[in-house]
């Protein structure tokens, strides 16, 4: 006689090879992700999300040299400026115009710093502002504590699925598809070429005192990790800590030391009031890094069109 738990048995062994296959291709099993409870943490799925930060620990047996150093910190300050200047503010509100090209250079500089594809980040960032710190907005702190709207929502079932039905102006770009379903590619692409490069570096120029090892850990891993944490530092900490100029529907704050870290990301509530703008330092003194690239850029005719801040908007905010 078969036993009664036979089918929970193999509901629950297809789940995990389910989850296995995604760390892979997360557009498998979408179905799937879509009927698990999406306020639980998918403990198969966030294995290696665990592992990128134990990987760190690394650094107690490769060391340090100025030369990994610099190169985390290198790779930190592009991949941020990817982030916060096409994955934020082209994928998602659209507030310049650029090349196909340029567009997808970007999208797979955003796609090293494993915060998922650009069509996800896009979606994801276009439901925030229709649910800011609403019930139905998954890291808000307000409604669900600093913990899980620093990192914990990103681990859920709900969290992982790309809702491209928010995003089909991007959606029509087959090379976007790929890096959005396939976003472990290009963050292992760069771990081998990091390691590769200390590598050739230990050989070839031993007194940099580098190593494979030791390039991969600081490089990517430790670059990477510290990455992460500052993103998310604007759900987490920008909507409690900080003041607001404008009076907006959600908790959103104006954070000049968030603004530091995260090329201009901090001045959020600037950002929810109107998120139409490719800056997001509206005054002169509220330093806005990723504003003053994309100037930049447009200096040297990769992007064209970013969009001011209006002056009713500059009004609204001195009254």
């Amino acid at each position: 006689m078969q036993s009664t738990d036979a089918p929970a048995t193999r509901a629950r062994t297809a789940g995990f090879r389910r989850s296995l296959r995604q760390w892979f291709d997360s557009g498998e099993g979408q179905a799937a992700i879509e009927g698990k409870r999406s306020d639980r943490i998918d403990l198969v799925r966030t294995i290696p999300f665990a592992l990128l930060h134990l990987a760190c620990l690394g650094v107690l047996w490769t060391g340090v040299s100025p030369v990994a150093l610099a190169l985390a910190v290198a790779l930190y300050a592009l991949r941020m400026f990817a982030l916060t200047g096409f994955y934020h503010r082209y994928f998602s509100p659209r507030t310049f115009r650029t090349s196909r090209a340029v567009q997808f250079t970007f999208a797979c500089i955003g796609a090293a710093c494993v915060q998922r594809g650009p069509l996800w980040w896009a979606a994801h960032h276009r439901n925030h502002h229709r649910r800011a710190d609403t019930p139905a907005d998954p890291h808000s702190p307000t409604q669900h504590g600093f913990l899980w709207s620093h990192m914990g929502w990103f681990l859920t079932p709900g969290a992982f699925r790309t809702e491209l039905e928010r995003v089909p102006d991007l959606a029509r770009y087959p090379e976007l598809r790929w890096l959005d379903r396939y976003d472990i590619a290009v963050p292992v692409l760069l771990a081998v070429l990091l390691y590769g490069l200390g590598a050739l570096l230990q050989h070839a120029a031993p007194h940099l005192h580098t190593s494979g090892a030791q390039m991969l850990v600081w490089g990517f891993f430790v670059s990477t990790v510290v990455l992460f944490h500052a993103t998310v530092t604007i759900n987490s900490l920008a909507h409690r800590y900080g003041s607001r100029r404008f009076a907006t529907h959600d908790d959103s704050r104006n954070n000049a030391w968030l603004a530091l870290l995260t090329f201009g990301e901090g001045w959020h509530n600037n950002h929810h009031f109107f998120p139409g703008s490719a800056r997001q330092g509206f005054r002169w003194w509220e330093v806005d890094l990723t504003w003053y690239g994309l100037e930049f850029m447009a200096m040297l005719g990769l992007v064209s069109d970013l969009k001011p801040v209006p002056a009713w908007v500059l009004h609204r905010a001195e009254r």
